[in-house]
């Protein structure tokens, strides 16, 4: 998940301060740098160095696109959760009975 290019460019630190909410801001260099918009959302990870943040930008969306499709010949997503429901109200029928 991480990306040790990008880690490498972010040379300089900043100081920030975390609100009584444990809010922060980050600088706006870094936001250009990692092109954080208003509204992005990010996943918080503990570190043995302290606290990552990742950022779920679109362009990192984009980057994943694609990587969960299906198999030529694979049920369709909509074939396997209609199978797995069908499953499920079997089982609940079951111990119903």
């Amino acid at each position: 998940m991480r990306n040790p290019g990008l880690m490498s460019a972010t040379k300089k630190t900043d100081a920030v301060r975390f609100t009584t909410k444990g809010q922060v801001v980050i600088p706006a260099r870094l936001r250009k740098q990692f092109h954080i918009e208003v509204g992005t959302k990010a996943m918080v990870q503990a570190t043995a160095d302290g606290i990552l943040l990742i950022p779920v930008t679109t362009a990192l969306v984009r980057q994943g696109r694609g990587i969960l499709k299906r198999k030529a010949g694979h049920k369709s997503l909509a074939e396997d959760w209609a199978d797995h429901k069908k499953a499920e109200q079997e089982l609940g029928d079951r111990h119903a009975r």
